[in-house]
């Protein structure tokens, strides 16, 4: 169970159309006066570049200049500060979510599903496997958008051996455009609620170069499905301290892991 409460920033902006120079400006200019004030601290899906089949051509490394803009800004805020980008590894460019950490070490995870609607799995690699991090006794899942629709993937697991879930916190970082937002606002209560975990969702806003429009509706959202924050359309940081008491409460009064179905995940 989380040992203590945790602080987490919620940052949704209109990122900048394949201009990763600007979108270091606007999203350092959000982040930096967070300093002191959060544990955790969330930009939307690819950050860097806007959702873009185009953006693998200017895909950078783990050794390019964003990856060590993030992990410096981690470090300057004091605060883990996550987010995807489009990162080129080898010979595959994957939409990959950064876990920055203020001592400079990097977490990642590969998004596992491509969003074929938009042709995403034709130019983008998939990523197998899970990520769990731990901080401040929480562990975070984090995934990326499309994720957000595959419940057996995410499905939070009771190990009696070690007596603790799989997380405390499935987040999920996107550009979930307009049309769509009602399945949004639906899924991420919905991972609450089946799961006994806090969900955080962060969207982008504005139109992007496709001419593609995003509502926003980042959410914080507690373990029994409360909706703890709704963000609007228009850009917004918000900082809201989940509770690891109301984590452990809830989870005793409404033990329903108890009586869910045993299974594994297949790569």
């Amino acid at each position: 169970m989380p040992s203590s409460d945790l602080r987490v920033s919620v940052v949704q902006a209109a990122t900048v159309w394949h201009d990763a120079a600007a979108n270091r400006a606007l999203y350092g200019d959000l982040v930096r006066p967070l300093a002191g004030q959060s544990d955790l601290i969330v930009l939307p899906e690819t950050f860097t570049s806007g959702f873009s089949n185009d953006a693998v051509d200017g895909a950078e490394t783990m050794q390019g200049e964003s990856v060590a803009w993030l992990r410096e800004l981690a470090a300057e805020v004091g605060a883990v500060v996550t987010g995807s980008m489009v990162i080129r590894d080898g010979d595959t460019v994957f939409n990959r979510l950064l876990w920055a950490r203020p001592d400079g070490s990097l977490a990642t995870y590969d998004k596992r599903h491509l969003f074929r609607m938009a042709g995403e799995h034709q130019r983008y690699g998939a990523g197998s496997q899970r990520l769990v991090v731990e901080l401040k006794g929480w562990r975070v899942c984090p995934q990326v958008c499309y994720d957000l629709r595959f419940p057996v993937f995410l499905r939070n697991r009771w190990d009696a051996a070690t007596e603790r879930y799989d997380y405390d916190l499935l987040l999920f970082v996107a550009n979930w455009p307009r049309p769509r937002r009602d399945a949004w606002r639906t899924l991420l209560r919905a991972r609450a609620i089946e799961n006994l975990a806090c969900v955080v969702g962060v969207n982008r806003v504005g139109a992007d170069g496709n001419d593609i429009d995003y509502a926003g509706d980042s959410a914080v959202i507690d373990a029994s499905g409360q909706v703890l924050a709704a963000l609007g359309p228009e850009p917004t940081t918000v900082t809201l301290t989940l509770s690891a008491e109301q984590v452990h409460a809830w989870r005793e009064r409404f033990p329903a892991y108890r009586d869910a179905d045993a299974f594994e995940l297949q790569s």
